[in-house]
């Protein structure tokens, strides 16, 4: 994990640059937004609830990378990060689901990150006591011969440790809860009156002991997890992941174009407006009342994307558009920009799909002017249909490997190299039939 004091601007476009090509006004804004959340820090405690978050509009087709910025970002300094698509709150009638929601989302996620990080660091000791509870199961204490006994246990534990036991079954209790089906309306409603309606089942409905016979190296993953979960601290889990959700949490916000209307007074159009009005609270700073308490949003990071390509960023209503004052522009995807997607990035698309036949004993030796052919070919299909960005190349390359992957295990092991030739083979009859190339590429 990088110190936050070393993640300068710059630091953070580089890091970024490992994973996504170009967009480098885009980073640039995000880079600064994560800044000034440290920046803020450091003021004193009567400056610093005055400093608010500013919001990102990021705009440009799909495909472009938008939502990867986000989703990058957040992993790169440890934030609690929430994607949610606008469309999802005028589903049902002129509600949808209640936008509050998004907040509710956010906590739950910066919870389980903090109980991930909580159980990292008791995983030593948990591995000791499940390592005595195996030993208890394998070789129960024999209470006539203490000295017997103990060398007996020392002597599973060897063997234990060496793995010679892991293929033997032990019986093993663990939780089964069952809660009865239930379908509630307006999810949000219970939290807002101030009921924990999933903790209230759980206290109704205890978690029932089972046993089940698993393998001893099943087992000793079992009896960790649950000495994990008895070490780590639930209440400051808790109090941290609220802290951590409301000081630097981020949400995404994806297809907020779609819930543009226009100015009409019935139809799906007034569902829209209404959404767009519901999130003006939460965006500009509102306190959400979640089942482990108030949650305050007016330091939480949102970031909204759509490709606006039906309408335009002020066509979204005022109030909302002032809650996103920070904007930028991602720019369509080229041959040149795909060649880039293909080969540089750290999980570069042609490194996931080598790595994937590899486990066959496939080796796949990709030439230069195979990666231009496949390249030039997503940006002339893009540009001659609906521009999808670089999720074409997803399509493409499929198409190029489909008979290596299905025969990798009749051929292995091999080596195979792939150039623009290969490319043309397995592509060209797609490309030259219109009429199939628009359901196939």
């Amino acid at each position: 994990m990088i110190d936050p004091r070393d993640l300068t601007p710059r630091r953070i476009v580089e890091e970024l640059d490992r994973y996504i090509i170009g967009q480098g006004d885009a980073k640039r804004a995000v880079a600064i937004a994560v800044r000034n959340r440290w920046r803020r820090q450091q003021l004193p405690p009567e400056l610093r609830d005055e400093v608010a978050p500013k919001n990102i509009m990021l705009i440009g087709p799909t495909g472009v990378g938008k939502t990867e910025i986000a989703r990058r970002l957040a992993t790169l300094v440890s934030a609690p990060f929430v994607k949610v698509e606008a469309t999802r709150y005028t589903e049902v009638g002129y509600v949808g689901r209640d936008v509050e929601s998004m907040v509710r989302d956010l906590v739950e996620t910066s919870i389980s990150m903090i109980k991930r990080e909580e159980m990292v660091g008791v995983n030593a000791r948990a591995e000791e006591l499940a390592e005595e509870r195996l030993l208890d199961l394998l070789l129960p204490r024999a209470k006539e011969d203490e000295d017997r006994a103990t060398s007996g246990r020392e002597k599973m534990r060897a063997k234990l440790r060496a793995g010679s036991l892991d293929s033997k079954e032990v019986e093993v209790s663990v939780e089964e809860r069952q809660v009865p089906f239930m379908q509630v309306f307006s999810p949000g409603g219970m939290e807002e009156v101030g009921l924990d309606l999933p903790g209230a089942l759980g206290n109704m409905f205890p978690p029932k002991q089972v046993t089940r016979r698993l393998s001893v190296a099943d087992a000793r993953r079992v009896l960790a997890q649950q000495e994990a979960e008895k070490l780590i601290d639930r209440d400051r889990c808790t109090r941290e992941g609220l802290r951590r959700a409301q000081e630097s949490g981020i949400i995404f916000i994806d297809e907020i174009d779609k819930i543009v209307g226009a100015k009409q007074t019935s139809g799906p159009d007034v569902s829209r407006e209404g959404v767009q009005r519901d999130m003006l609270p939460i965006v500009e700073g509102a306190n959400v009342t979640t089942r482990y308490g108030v949650v305050r949003t007016d330091h939480v990071l949102f970031m909204a994307a759509g490709a606006f390509s039906m309408s335009k960023p002020t066509d979204l209503i005022p109030e909302l558009q002032g809650r996103f004052p920070l904007r930028a522009e991602l720019k369509s995807l080229g041959r040149e920009d795909f060649i880039r997607i293909l080969t540089e990035p750290r999980n570069a698309l042609l490194k996931q799909v080598s790595g994937l036949l590899e486990t066959e004993g496939i080796q796949i030796d990709f030439r230069r002017d195979a990666v231009e052919e496949m390249a030039a070919i997503a940006a002339t299909v893009n540009g001659s249909m609906q521009d999808i960005g670089a999720r074409r190349l997803h399509t493409i390359v499929e198409r190029v490997l489909e008979e290596i992957s299905f025969t990798a295990p009749d051929i292995s092991p091999a080596r195979i190299p792939i150039d623009a030739k290969y490319v043309r083979e397995k592509l060209g009859g797609i490309l030259d039939d219109e009429d199939v190339r628009k359901y196939i590429l």
